[in-house]
């Protein structure tokens, strides 16, 4: 699944395409995603004036000039490419191009899920915040305003696995598998380590990891080990710098450590870990 990174990145790569531009068409080629398309949904949205896009963990918030929000998920496998009207032209709709957002530039944003785990809904701009969605989120790990002594708040009395609370959204957003790995790997803890002793130096060092691992992986365009592709249609490359994720046996990059990396299952996800580094 596109984690912070990928997402983030793929916000990016639309930002220069859609904002400030009006969406003179948008087709929609089936009912549904993971839920149903919001009713009369290639109506509401064609002819909109897109003002601004946004992130909120893992969904993109395209803002429309009309006080509606278009919610963006991208599921599993999900993923949003440009095509100018050459591209456009030459390449016909993919069996799995589900949504196409068309600007007055000529611009296609094509949404293709194969796997339909995605969504896109519509909801007014100042009922985002309590939706469903998002009404019960953590803090973005990116804020300035996130640091050691927030994290050491939310993690007081939790007696999981510091990984398992790293995953969990209502701690903090966005830090799926990998990065929550290389995280607790640069900041030297445990994967097994309770959360709730996660607490002073250690927990501001844990998110002074979070951040670099996010910024790290957001300037390389994400990490691309299967789908996710940048809305350009270039590959993420941050996976050629992982320390550890997917490097079971691999020697610990430590100087001086020597081990291999280790593999574990907590909470059904591959945890990748130094035991000799990580305490």
């Amino acid at each position: 699944m596109p984690e912070l990174p990928e997402v983030e990145t793929v916000r990016r790569g639309l930002l220069p395409k859609l904002v400030g531009r009006r969406l003179v068409r948008v087709v929609q080629r089936r009912r549904d995603l993971r839920v149903p398309l919001p009713h009369r949904f290639a109506q509401r949205v064609e002819g909109r004036e897109v003002l601004g896009i946004d992130r909120r963990a893992k969904y993109l918030l395209i803002r429309l000039d009309d006080g509606q929000t278009l919610i963006a998920h991208l599921g599993m496998s999900g993923r949003m490419t440009l095509h100018d009207a050459a591209s456009a032209a030459r390449h016909p709709f993919d069996r799995h191009d589900h949504v196409v957002l068309e600007t007055d530039q000529g611009w296609q944003v094509r949404f293709n899920d194969a796997r339909r785990f995605g969504l896109m809904l519509l909801e007014r701009d100042d009922a985002v915040p309590g939706h469903k969605l998002f009404k019960d989120l953590g803090p973005e790990p990116l804020d300035e305003s996130f640091d050691g002594a927030a994290l050491a708040e939310r993690l007081a009395g939790r007696r999981t696995s510091i990984k398992a609370a790293l995953l969990d959204q209502k701690t903090l957003v966005g830090v799926g598998n990998i990065y929550a790995c290389e995280a607790l790997f640069l900041a030297g803890i445990s994967p097994r380590r309770s959360a709730h002793t996660v607490q002073g130096e250690r927990a501001e060092r844990l998110v002074a990891a979070i951040k670099q691992v996010l910024m790290r992986a957001i300037d390389d365009g994400g990490s691309t080990l299967r789908d996710h592709v940048q809305p350009g249609g270039e590959l993420g490359y941050f996976q050629t710098r992982f320390n550890v994720y997917d490097r079971v046996g691999a020697v610990c990059p430590t100087r001086d450590c020597g081990r291999a990396v280790r593999r574990l299952v907590q909470s059904g996800r591959s945890t990748f870990y130094c035991s000799h580094c990580q305490r």
